[in-house]
């Protein structure tokens, strides 16, 4: 099962260039209020935002409780997953916890398609105000990381890394139970149709 989850990954980026949703640009648009670094985090966030509630909205309800094999995440781990990351990670750039939030819990908390779409969305929203409320002056601040050193800059790209992470793993959950990524079926509905060749062209 590894080695088959690690050949869809491989599969799935491998495609060229990088298409942003026309619905979603920060790269166009901006990211009014925050500049330097933390618009380019904040921008590539809100591009994860948009990419994990498309995909959360697209897979049936009924898939939530799916998983590749037990010793993994269903599809509703992986999302509250990222959602909790979304609220713990941030702790290390100065954000709080929501009061009352059980973030211990958060992950197994439900499979309802709902609540979850729910639950991811406002973690995204935590997400864009932490970045948005941490000075620029913090970025260069050390804390103790993994046995050794990070600075604060180095926090927020490793939580970009590993919401990109996961949602690789969720493009290759939704194939595996036939769902299309929203943005693909985009792409393929803005690209010209082919026109049959007349048969005498073809010889």
């Amino acid at each position: 099962m590894k080695r088959t989850l690690a050949t869809l990954f491989l599969f799935l980026f491998a495609t060229p260039g990088i298409r942003v949703s026309a619905q979603v640009n920060p790269y166009k648009d901006g990211t009014p209020g925050v500049t330097g670094y933390r618009s380019e985090v904040l921008a590539e966030v809100i591009v994860q935002e948009e990419k994990f509630t498309r995909l959360a909205e697209a897979i049936p309800a009924d898939k939530y409780a799916w998983r590749p094999s037990p010793d993994v995440r269903s599809v509703a781990e992986v999302f509250l997953h990222v959602a909790t990351a979304n609220y713990n990670l941030y702790t290390l750039v100065g954000a709080k916890v929501p009061e009352g939030l059980d973030v211990k819990g958060l992950e197994k908390s439900t499979t309802d398609k709902a609540k979850v779409i729910a639950t991811l969305k406002d973690s995204f929203v935590h997400a864009k105000k932490a970045i948005t409320a941490m000075p620029d002056a913090d970025l260069e601040k050390s804390l103790d990381w993994f046995g050794g050193k990070n600075t604060e800059r180095g926090v927020l790209l490793f939580i970009v890394r590993h919401g990109a992470e996961h949602l690789g793993q969720s493009i290759t959950y939704a194939r595996l139970v036939g769902v299309t990524p929203p943005w693909t079926e985009d792409a393929k509905k803005k690209q010209p149709e082919k026109k049959e060749t007349p048969a005498k062209e073809k010889q």
